[in-house]
């Protein structure tokens, strides 16, 4: 039986509210430079999207980087053991979306990490793919897979705690969760609390990862909704055309 999947449900409407929040005023006509640039931002939601931004900030601020520094305390290697067992455990979504993608050689390496290192790994706590055989990690989501297949990334949306993210990543994110094993496991207490053991995990890694990249908006940046908007976009496009081999762009977990 298919766990429920509240939070995503919570995306689908925080994107529609936005969606349906006051937008951005286009430029006029009569200034096409303006109206290109409007264009090219993509953020027709733009006021919504920094009322989250300002939200989210807070909770980062309040919770999330104090969190993530205590984490910092825990030893490198132990860091990058955890790093590796969310990568083992997210290599059916991985293998599914290369295989929608019509990637046979990104697949093969895939499972051959897969394989290798819940066997000689232990489960993934040691990456013995890259170590020993040189094969690095890679990330594919739904949302790269609806690139692929030329679907249109809609607009731009910020969410609390999501981070940057657009329509055609949100809609990838529900499909990518329904088709986590751990979604089809069933109910019950051990279940719900190794769903939530692996959420608060995937949320500090993903956090620790960007660390120094955060800090570095929020010191130097003039704008850094603009900045992170921006990295983001750019970051997503690298990704969706597999400049991300070597795992240099972690997927929104």
């Amino acid at each position: 039986m298919q766990r429920p999947l509240p939070a995503i449900y919570l995306c689908a409407i925080a994107a529609l509210v936005g969606l349906l929040a006051g937008c951005a005023t286009p430029p006029p006509a009569s200034d096409p430079e303006a109206l290109a640039e409007y264009r090219a931002t993509n953020d027709p939601a733009e006021p919504f999207n920094r009322a989250m931004f300002d939200v989210h900030q807070a909770i980062d601020s309040a919770i999330l980087r104090p969190l993530n520094g205590a984490y910092r305390w825990l030893p490198a290697p132990v860091r990058h053991s955890v790093s590796s067992v969310l990568n083992n455990l997210r290599t059916p979504v991985v293998l599914l979306n290369d295989m929608l993608q019509g990637e046979p050689v990104r697949a093969g390496d895939t499972l051959g990490r897969f394989v290798i290192n819940t066997t000689l790994g232990l489960g993934g706590i040691f990456d013995v793919a890259e170590s020993r055989f040189g094969v690095p990690v890679h990330y594919e989501d739904f949302g790269q897979t609806l690139a692929t297949f030329g679907v249109a990334e809609g607009p731009f949306l910020f969410l609390p705690i999501l981070g940057p993210s657009n329509l055609r990543d949100l809609a990838g994110l529900g499909v990518d969760t329904a088709a986590q094993p751990l979604t089809w496991f069933g109910q019950g207490l051990a279940v719900d609390l190794l769903a939530g053991v692996r959420g608060g995990a995937s949320m500090l890694d993903t956090r620790d990862y960007y660390f120094d990249f955060i800090d570095d908006i929020n010191r130097t940046s003039l704008d850094p909704y603009a900045a992170m908007r921006n990295a983001r976009r750019q970051a997503r496009a690298a990704a969706i055309a597999n400049r991300d081999a070597v795992g240099h762009q972690p997927p929104s977990r």
